[in-house]
């Protein structure tokens, strides 16, 4: 009896097989790419009810972000700001600014209502996951680390991942987002923009010994022979340059104040 299928059949289910493969492999990297924090999240730039523009308010103004978010220095949430602080500098009465212009009129609306302009929400952490705006303003981290740079935003948009891998390569190398606490809501700050006698005088003038902060700089090594800033800004002149770096800054903030972020899935799974 003869065959009843062609000879070329014989290589079917290997055919079959490979292309299942590459058909699996396309799809998983499809899925690995279009459903990352990086392309479903970055670049969101919802619409708001009212056409509030953060470069202006923020940039050219000079307006500090806890003005608006008022409660981030002390609570977990970085709050929406009330009708009321915007009714501070644009409600109706002399003096105040453009309390007439259209853009606002969802504004004088809420005032009268009671009811809160419904603003959308842009950042949004999972239900599974814990953060505190708090805890991280209040160590040195600034608004600029996970939201970019708002002051140069007409509209904000989703600046950076905030996924998993993203808080975790923080959290291992922290000194890479430190600063002073006085520069945390500067949102132009650059570490080369400080004064490094300033800064290394604040440090000795919080009680921390000279030769500490040497060994910082030296890596590890002791700094016994270190007395005092002028000791300090000829070792760190010598090992980072004239202009203070980031790594300068972050790696003494980082021992000084004891900031060792944990890493375990308890930490924000809770």
């Amino acid at each position: 009896m003869g065959n009843f299928f062609p000879r070329w059949t014989n290589w079917l289910p290997l055919k079959l097989a490979i292309a299942l493969a590459f058909i699996g492999a396309g799809v998983s990297m499809g899925i690995a790419y279009y459903f990352t924090p990086k392309y479903t999240r970055v670049g969101y730039e919802p619409t708001q009810p009212v056409p509030f523009s953060h470069k202006i308010h923020a940039g050219e103004l000079g307006l500090d972000c806890r003005y608006c978010h008022s409660f981030v220095e002390v609570s977990g949430h970085a709050n929406v700001p009330t009708n009321q602080t915007c009714f501070n500098c644009h409600g109706a009465g002399k003096g105040n600014i453009k309390s007439a212009s259209p853009k606002l009129e969802k504004v004088m609306k809420a005032q009268e209502t009671g009811q809160p302009v419904p603003w959308v929400k842009l950042h949004k952490v999972p239900d599974y996951a814990y953060f505190n705006h708090s805890v991280h303003i209040n160590r040195g981290v600034s608004c600029a680390s996970c939201h970019g740079k708002i002051n140069e935003m007409e509209v904000v948009r989703h600046d950076q991942t905030l996924s998993m891998g993203w808080c975790l390569d923080c959290h291992r190398n922290p000194e890479n987002n430190l600063r002073p606490l006085d520069q945390v809501t500067n949102l132009n700050y650059q570490a080369k923009d400080l004064d490094r006698a300033a800064f290394y005088k604040d440090l000795l003038a919080a009680g921390t010994p000279a030769g500490d902060i040497a060994e910082v700089i030296l890596g590890g090594k002791p700094g016994y022979d270190v007395k005092g800033v002028e000791d300090l800004m000829a070792i760190a002149e010598k090992k980072f340059g004239k202009d203070v770096s980031q790594l300068e800054v972050g790696s003494q903030l980082k021992k000084h104040w004891q900031i060792q972020p944990p890493e375990s899935c308890a930490a924000c799974h809770r």
